[in-house]
């Protein structure tokens, strides 16, 4: 090897050296031993700063119930509504609470207390990272911690807030007896209408001192706890009756399991449920439904409930007391004045709610509820076990529309398309038989859209429900507000069987005097609370949400809706010169509930009138009430609809529906023929020949509605070129061939029978 080779050589061993000991130099930072150490140094750290933390936190002195204060809410403007949320509590020594109630409260919260340190690490742990992440409250405590949480410490869910009260929960555990904190839990927790502290519940929910309450009440009480509001018995919805049912058994079973209470009592145990509450001292019946909704949109949006109940909120609501005092007016004019229950016991039976929304802002400006505390509880307006009926047909042609859907023959499904209304026709293309009655069993021809939805026509809306798919249809009402849980996707749902309260119509209906932008209607508008001596404010969601229809889509509804008013089944108690107004009436089956879903371009009001039994609470017919016959959309709904409108709008009555439509009853479509597979002498539907006088192309006058009635004492009733004979089995319809004044919902006619959708 030359020098010049040996030189090279050595060069490029010296440069492996280097790099070899460039990476070495690396590992010396990350060998496994290091990264234990710092690992353990950590957690060293962490151990003495948990211990200078112990050492720093001192158990504070317990909330005083004298910096209690009362919520208060406002109206609209300002004004007070009420103010509500005096303290109820009073504390009990442990001696006083039966043992079996004592150890209810255990199982159903804390299995490990008599033997636990005061802390559950890893539930605790879990909270602390749901709260990092901004999950909320979530993460398991401790009877100790809850008892530090509610005695010791604020509501707010912060990591320095949470490591306070491990703290504290340790300290706490360690200087008190068991008992004494059991008994400082059971005094200071919420359990719901006011109640702070077990005595307070135990005459809240069951009218007893604490002394005499029975394992079973006292597993209730206990799983009250979990959520107060959702699980009182007198306002839980269906699913949240079930749930506070499986968690009374769930309580008991553990007794069992930790041998506080023999199989064999177990067995004996039966649910026992509270009674009714007691009404808000010094707030009115409309006032006490309208505080507890707002507490309820409240708790949904987050605010913990016993934080709140505390007090120190002021809250606002969207209601305009104006508006309120007038729709409370029209319901005694309209229909309580006319209601005699020593006379008649089916009068006993009635009950009405009403929603008012403004369509641009979302806020609830109006809301009845019923008779009110204690004579009615439920709040009328926000119930949703009764069928909204033919109301919920408008929702059909929206999605029919939306969806861009054609008639068994190809035709595109609008206004002026025209089905076949025979009474109890087959629908055609769906999985399930269906042949719903008309109205009456009455038979109408072919109809347009328009008239069938005037008319309030069954066998027009089942077919249209198998040509558009039920799915679809679902999807629809539950985009505009509807609570899917109660929609089974089957044909029934066409005539509205659903279940349904005045406040999710009026929110349907909202949207679409909104153009198809989403209305959600809410009822506060703003909420405020002291933190820390400084007023905040919580966020709540925007009730108006995106565009779920296409504004077409929503207009031609509004279009085809103001024929309901002008020439349908709302005629007789809603049309007026005054103001323009579009709307739906609904009659159930069975008459147990009647509908007017109506609005003008500043106002939506959903009426809804349902038969109760007063014990028990059962749905009955409203058949008979005030003295008449059957009760229909048309007719009580209606009125108060009218009468309540009238006032609320006063003298502010010019406006008028801005529509983007060349279809409907408000403006009339441009002639244009569709695909005939009938002789082409037939006309078009846009050329059916009117009975009406006006020729005005702008009046609601020259409607499809008043141009094809269906009636078959009408001879001018033309034949759809689009649509195929009636032996072909491809048309739907609804309620006609009756005689003139007859209509579904009874807006022309006290004596018409129920459109049974």
């Amino acid at each position: 090897m030359g020098r010049a080779d040996a030189r090279r050589a050595q060069q490029g061993s010296a440069r492996r050296a280097r790099q070899k000991d460039k990476k070495s130099g690396i590992r010396r930072f990350f060998t496994w031993k290091k990264l234990l150490g710092a690992f353990l140094g950590a957690c060293l750290l962490g151990i003495l700063g948990f211990i200078g933390l112990y050492l720093y936190v001192d158990i504070p002195k317990g909330n005083s119930a004298a910096k209690l204060q009362s919520n208060v809410f406002k109206y609209s403007d300002g004004k007070v509504m009420a103010r509500v949320g005096e303290l109820n509590r009073e504390s009990v020594p442990i001696t006083r609470i039966p043992k079996d109630v004592q150890r209810a409260f255990v199982a159903a919260e804390n299995k490990t207390f008599y033997d636990d340190s005061g802390v559950d690490l890893k539930g605790t742990l879990r909270g602390v990272l749901n709260t990092l992440r901004g999950q909320g409250k979530q993460g398991g405590s401790t009877i100790t911690q809850q008892y530090v949480k509610n005695y010791y410490l604020s509501q707010e869910q912060t990591v320095s807030r949470k490591l306070q009260e491990i703290v504290i929960s340790l300290k706490v555990d360690n200087k008190f007896k068991k008992d004494e904190i059991l008994a400082g839990y059971l005094n200071t927790s919420y359990y719901g209408r006011g109640a702070y502290g077990i005595q307070a519940a135990a005459q809240a929910y069951y009218g007893v001192d604490v002394e005499k309450l029975t394992v079973s009440q006292g597993a209730y009480l206990a799983s009250l706890l979990q959520a107060p509001s959702q699980y009182d018995w007198a306002s839980a919805t269906p699913a949240g009756k079930k749930r506070v049912q499986e968690r009374w058994a769930y309580t008991l079973d553990n007794m069992v399991e930790m041998k506080w209470l023999p199989a064999a009592d177990r067995a004996k145990q039966t649910f026992d449920k509270p009674q009714a509450p007691k009404p808000l001292r010094g707030v009115s019946p409309q006032t006490s439904y309208l505080v507890k909704q707002a507490k309820q949109e409240l708790f949904a949006q987050g605010v913990d409930e016993s934080e709140f109940e505390a007090g120190g909120w002021t809250v606002t609501l969207g209601i305009d007391k104006n508006k309120q005092k007038a729709l409370e007016r029209s319901v005694k004019r309209k229909l309580t004045d006319d209601l005699d229950p020593k006379k008649r016991k089916v009068d006993g039976d009635a009950q009405l709610g009403a929603t008012s929304v403004d369509p641009k802002t979302g806020h609830i400006v109006a809301m009845y509820g019923g008779a009110g505390y204690p004579k009615h509880y439920t709040n009328n307006a926000t119930r949703s076990d009764y069928q909204p009926a033919s109301t919920f047909k408008p929702l059909i042609l929206a999605s029919a529309m939306e969806n861009n859907a054609v008639t068994r023959a190809g035709v595109p499904i609008t206004p002026n398309t025209i089905y076949e209304g025979r009474n109890r026709r087959p629908v055609v293309g769906g999985d399930i038989a269906f042949a719903p009655p008309n109205e009456d069993e009455h038979t109408y021809g072919k109809i347009s859209v328009q008239t069938a939805t005037n008319d309030s026509v069954n066998a027009v809306f089942a077919q249209m429900g198998a040509d558009v798919g039920l799915e679809e249809i679902k999807k629809t009402a539950v985009d505009l507000g509807m609570d899917g849980s109660k929609i089974d996707a089957k044909p029934a749902m066409t005539l509205g069987t659903m279940g349904a309260s005045p406040l999710q119509m009026a929110g349907a209906y909202a949207t679409l005097d909104n153009h198809g932008k989403k209305v959600t209607p809410t009822l506060v508008k703003k909420a405020v609370h002291p933190v820390d001596g400084v007023e905040t404010s919580v966020p709540l969601k925007n009730p108006i949400g995106d565009q779920v229809l296409s504004r077409r889509t929503a207009d031609t509804l509004t279009s085809v809706l103001t024929g309901v008013v002008n020439d349908g089944t709302a005629t007789e108690s809603v049309k007026t010169t005054a103001y323009e107004a579009a709307g739906k009436t609904g009659t159930s089956d069975d008459n147990k509930s009647a509908w007017f879903v109506g609005y003008t371009p500043k106002l939506v009001t959903a009426v809804g009138m349902f038969g109760e039994s007063p014990k028990g609470g059962t749905q009955v017919s409203l058949k008979g009430t005030g003295g008449g016959g059957r009760v229909n959309g048309g007719g009580y709904p209606a009125r108060v609809w009218a009468d309540y409108t009238a006032s609320a709008l006063g003298g502010n009555t010019g406006a008028e529906f801005d529509l983007q439509t060349d279809l409907g009853a408000g403006v009339p479509p441009t002639p244009t023929p569709t695909p005939s597979t009938t002789p082409s002498k037939s006309p078009t539907p846009s050329e059916t020949p009117s009975k009406s006088p006006s020729q005005t192309p702008s009046s609601p006058s020259t409607s499809p509605s008043q141009s094809g009635s269906g009636k078959p004492s009408d001879p001018a009733t033309p034949t759809d070129p689009s649509s195929p004979p009636p032996s072909g089995g491809e048309t739907g319809g609804d309620t006609g061939g009756r005689p003139t004044g007859g209509n579904a919902d009874g807006g022309k006619s006290t004596n018409s029978l129920p459109d049974f959708g």
